[in-house]
């Protein structure tokens, strides 16, 4: 199953690999060029570097997401899934195929935004690490979530709901185009309620050595979202919830 999620993201290339280089390019230019050049540096580096690792996440975000909501949905409405159930794999294992081909392609592509970072003088990497291990463990949350709205979902509309209205308005307001001292006082204590403003703040720290929040917390939301969704994926596998007749 990893295979074929890995063969899966590499046929369509330019969908899955390509276009969101392209679109992050984009950001990198506006904040790095047009808007950067008259922000002054804060956190001790340049504007571009300070939001870059907001762009990388929101990349790996949707890739994360798309791969493993997709494959599942039209698995289900091809009646291809029928294949995986009754072949000898355990739930974890079928977990484990979408999960990892996820995380592979989001490995990727931020690999590749990484390359069109440097070229923009956007990039540093204090903790290589750490850098891997975030993108890892926050593709899988959205993979996860993919599976989750892939088996909901009974239309390609319905596909796109929680990223249209949950995931994106969350990602936009967890930080990753501005610092949370910016805030007011109580829009940045709501700030702290959001999730994704602890997936930002792991990014950015091991990409800058820079962190608004407590890196604790920020590791304990992280991976107990990992093991939350986890747990909730295999036992809709069990359940056989939307997969079997």
């Amino acid at each position: 199953m990893f295979r074929r999620e890995v063969a899966r993201t590499m046929r369509v290339a330019i969908q899955t690999l390509v276009a969101p280089v392209v679109s992050a390019a984009l950001y990198i230019f506006i904040f790095g060029t047009v808007i950067g050049s008259s922000i002054d540096d804060f956190a001790g580096v340049p504007y571009i570097t300070f939001v870059f690792p907001g762009i990388l996440m929101l990349s790996i975000i949707n890739a994360s997401f798309s791969s493993a909501s997709s494959s599942l949905y039209f698995m289900r409405f091809t009646r291809g899934i029928e294949e995986v159930l009754i072949a000898p794999f355990s739930y974890l294992e079928m977990l484990l195929g979408f999960v990892g081909g996820a995380i592979v392609r989001a490995l990727m592509v931020a690999a590749l935004i990484l390359a069109v970072g440097l070229a923009f003088g956007a990039v540093q990497l204090q903790n290589p690490l750490a850098f891997v291990g975030y993108v890892a463990m926050i593709s899988a949350i959205f993979a996860m979530l993919g599976i989750i709205v892939a088996l909901w979902a009974e239309g390609f509309e319905q596909l796109q709901a929680l990223n249209t209205f949950v995931i994106t308005p969350l990602t936009y307001l967890g930080g990753i185009f501005y610092s949370i001292t910016m805030l007011p006082a109580l829009a940045a204590t709501i700030t702290s309620y959001n999730p994704f403003f602890y997936f930002a703040d792991g990014i950015r720290s091991s990409m800058i050595g820079y962190s608004e929040a407590n890196s604790a917390i920020g590791l304990a939301v992280t991976l107990g979202l990992v093991l939350l969704l986890g747990t909730i994926v295999v036992r809709l596998f069990q359940k056989g919830w939307k997969i079997r007749a």
